[in-house]
């Protein structure tokens, strides 16, 4: 199990480029692409096997992983800001897309998940909204 490192405020910026992983039904990350380990810090084989979850940077709100459940278990697609936390603590933007993977007999098997940049300007509002839904929960 990997230890999550302490949050570091400086933002490093995704380029964009392909960054995917897949996970198992609990969200146990069963592949990484090259992308994946050059904007996380973690090597394939540390990323391969640990949750998903590693990832999650604290100032990410529990509503919003809780809706992304509920939808990709429902087969359906979801697609959010995500605050990232790579393992040198430092953090990293991104939208996310979820799709269900699924057997030739159409049974969910596990998650696909692709990120693409987010729209600076919308980031404000998403970042406000976070906050608002945090102090909700403490």
């Amino acid at each position: 199990m990997i230890k999550r490192p302490k949050p570091i405020d400086e933002e490093v910026l995704f380029d964009g480029r392909s960054l995917i992983s897949e996970t198992d039904l609990k969200g146990v990350i069963t592949f990484v692409n090259r992308k994946f380990v050059e904007m996380t810090g973690y090597s394939k084989e540390e990323a391969l096997g640990e949750p998903h979850s590693i990832l999650r940077h604290p100032d990410m709100p529990k509503a919003a992983f809780e809706g992304m459940w509920k939808l990709i278990k429902e087969g359906k697609t979801w697609e959010g800001y995500v605050k990232n936390l790579r393992k040198d603590g430092k953090y990293y933007w991104v939208v996310v897309t979820i799709v269900p993977k699924k057997d030739e007999a159409g049974n969910i098997i596990g998650y696909i998940a692709s990120r693409k940049m987010p729209d600076r300007d919308k980031l404000k509002t998403v970042i406000k909204q976070y906050q608002d839904l945090i102090a909700k929960e403490k």
